[in-house]
């Protein structure tokens, strides 16, 4: 009977020595392809500004916009 606390003991020490070992190796793998960067107001090189915005319709709002096909240039006239 006096060697049941001791191996309940090893028991709950090898439970916990797993348990850290895959908390460690799940924080691992998933910060591994992760960029950990902080974001910041500074543009990085390359960043030449905001989205360009749509050119405005030709139509009013609610009137149907007419067919154009994709090969057809923007402003010519079918």
């Amino acid at each position: 009977m006096n060697n049941q606390p001791s191996s309940h003991r090893t028991a709950i020490i090898i439970f916990a020595v797993a348990l850290a070992v895959a908390i460690v190796v799940a924080f691992v793998t998933t910060l591994h392809d992760i960029d950990t960067r902080v974001a910041d107001n500074t543009t990085p090189p390359g960043t030449v500004g905001l989205a360009k915005p749509h050119q405005p319709l030709d139509v009013s709002p609610g009137q149907a916009i007419p067919y154009q096909s994709p090969h057809t240039p923007a402003g010519s006239a079918r």
